[in-house]
């Protein structure tokens, strides 16, 4: 199994409930087992600086690679990129 985490910071946090929208999206993309959007809580001691967070698991890496060639994740890709300051993802086995 492949976890799929995707962390991003907004140029205006304020605009997180509207890029969460948008994100969920994904989530209708076959070939994930699981899929979440969720805002920050920013409950850390130390750095709060990550607005959204995406978490997906997916049986196989191809699955994952499915997903990201898909038009769904190109056109929310295109929408949020811009609205977006930074984007950390890590694929992780499990």
């Amino acid at each position: 199994m492949i976890r799929h985490i995707v962390f991003f910071t907004l140029k205006d946090p304020r605009e997180a409930q509207e890029i969460i929208g948008h994100l969920k999206r994904l989530g209708t993309i076959p070939g994930s087992t699981l899929f979440e959007v969720t805002q920050n809580r920013k409950a850390d001691l130390f750095g709060n600086e990550i607005d959204v967070v995406v978490y997906a698991e997916f049986p196989h890496i191809d699955a994952l690679h499915a997903y990201k060639k898909h038009p769904t994740y190109m056109d929310v890709t295109d929408t949020v990129r811009p609205r977006r300051e930074l984007r950390f993802a890590a694929d992780v086995e499990a």
